[in-house]
């Protein structure tokens, strides 16, 4: 559609793609955290903070030194691309992974160090992009810690705040609880922003908050989170689209592989070898995490910020940021569930997570749960009464190939079935807790010591 396109639209306008970049940006990061999961990332929270800090640190150094000394650009120009190019994203990592079972404990190390690396990048980014000198080291590491500090305090604060209110508080329609829990989420981020902290960090910890809550209506909210994350993505990728002019690509192409090569190559490995000294991880987890920094729209948009404070040759930054994003995607993109294959992480031994939605019944004070077997799930063979569900917890359909029939204590459950379980609201919890633990256990799942979390 834009320049050099078939509709030879013309938009050029970065300080309009910056703001609505932003608004997308916050609606796709409150649709990550309602989606992050606390049992699987809390293991992996120190690794995630350590890449979200130190690693960011060696990343940016590290790249903007290749872009400095092997293509020639100004410090300050290679310190912006560094710290542009050094934010990954969560969709684009899962989006290629969703068919490969891996570690929780990988899974957990990428989807919050996505969620939390974002904050420290877009101040860096900004710091470098201001007319005036950038600040000393110790005074710029103690903005971030500062500007953290308050987002992280204020995500947590309306994230508990909200989720007790939509608890304690019958909305008139259940259709208002989707519209709620967004309009939580990017209150997190207002406030945040206006406390002079870190908005972005402060909507996803608030997110992730009301994600975990067991709120009412909670599918119904989770569709339509998902919906919005679609629409701010569709959105954000016209506009980036629209502002790239194709012709001028072609002199920053070359550069902009031999920086991704360096970022790819070189930092992002450093970068996760420096941050997980502390931690012990097996050498396969560290060379996944290596492979799967995955870039996505969120360094194009950052991209957008020296454009909009005037820096010199801010377009050429755009184009090698936009140039690098798009070919190392391909190149990574496709070859990831191949690297976590061969490194065996990816071979299913690991028992696949039960899909659980509930639907609450509350005229009859209960819940509807929708239990979907995965392949690899170990409740595969068990039978029904070896399900030991607590009192007050029935299955009451189960739906294979196509056909639904009530089972009997001695019906004998396979991968690809789907359970309707129907629970009193007392015993809600305890019955989900039951089937994660059997899908991950099998029916010794109580003896063996699967208590139905990830570890």
């Amino acid at each position: 559609m834009g320049q050099d396109g078939i509709g030879d639209v013309q938009f050029s306008n970065a300080e309009l793609t910056q703001v609505i970049g932003y608004a997308a940006l916050v609606v796709i990061l409150a649709e990550g955290g309602l989606g992050t999961k606390w049992k699987e990332i809390k293991p992996a929270l120190p690794s995630a903070a350590a890449l979200s800090l130190v690693g960011v640190a060696v990343s940016v150094g590290v790249t903007a030194a290749g872009a400095h000394y092997i293509v020639g650009l100004e410090w300050r120009q290679a310190l912006i691309i560094g710290a542009v190019v050094s934010s990954t994203d969560a969709a684009a990592v899962f989006s290629v992974l969703r068919k490969v079972p891996l570690p929780s404990r990988v899974t957990g190390v990428l989807e919050a160090e996505s969620g939390f690396n974002d904050a420290p990048v877009v101040i860096l980014v900004v710091a470098f992009s201001t007319a005036g000198p950038v600040d000393d080291w110790y005074v710029l590491i103690g903005k971030i810690a500062l500007e953290l500090a308050i987002g992280a305090a204020i995500g947590l604060a309306v994230g508990w705040l909200g989720a007790y209110g939509l608890r304690h508080v019958a909305l008139p329609a259940s259709g208002l609880y989707p519209i709620a829990v967004m309009a939580i989420a990017v209150s997190a981020y207002a406030a945040g922003a206006m406390a002079h902290g870190s908005g972005f960090l402060a909507v996803y910890l608030a997110s992730m908050v009301l994600g975990n809550a067991k709120l009412p209506h909670w599918p119904a909210t989770r569709g339509f989170a998902e919906g919005l994350g679609w629409i701010a993505q569709i959105g954000m990728f016209v506009l980036l689209g629209l502002l790239v002019t194709p012709h001028d690509l072609l002199d920053d192409t070359w550069p902009a592989i031999i920086i991704g090569l360096v970022l790819t190559v070189v930092a992002r490995p450093l970068e996760v070898v420096i941050s997980l000294l502390p931690f012990r991880m097996p050498w396969q987890e560290k060379a996944l995490l290596s492979w799967a920094g995955l870039r996505g729209a969120v360094p194009i948009i950052l991209a957008t910020i020296p454009m909009v404070s005037d820096v010199e040759d801010s377009q050429r930054i755009f184009n090698i940021v936009f140039v690098l994003v798009v070919v190392y995607t391909l190149i990574q993109g496709p070859t990831l569930p191949w690297l976590a294959r061969k490194l065996r992480l990816g071979d299913g031994s690991e028992a696949a997570d039960l899909g659980i939605e509930s639907a609450p019944l509350e005229r009859l004070q209960g819940h509807l749960l929708s239990v979907a077997i995965p392949e690899g799930s170990r409740m595969h063979g068990v039978e029904v009464a070896e399900l030991r569900l607590p009192t007050g917890a029935a299955v009451t359909l189960v739906v294979r190939d196509g056909e639904s029939f009530v089972p009997l204590p001695a019906t004998v459950l396979r991968r690809g079935d789907e359970l309707l379980v129907v629970a009193t609201d007392p015993v809600r919890d305890a019955a989900e807790k039951r089937l994660r633990a059997v899908g991950h256990g099998g029916k010794l799942a109580g003896w063996l010591g699967t208590d139905g979390e990830k570890h």
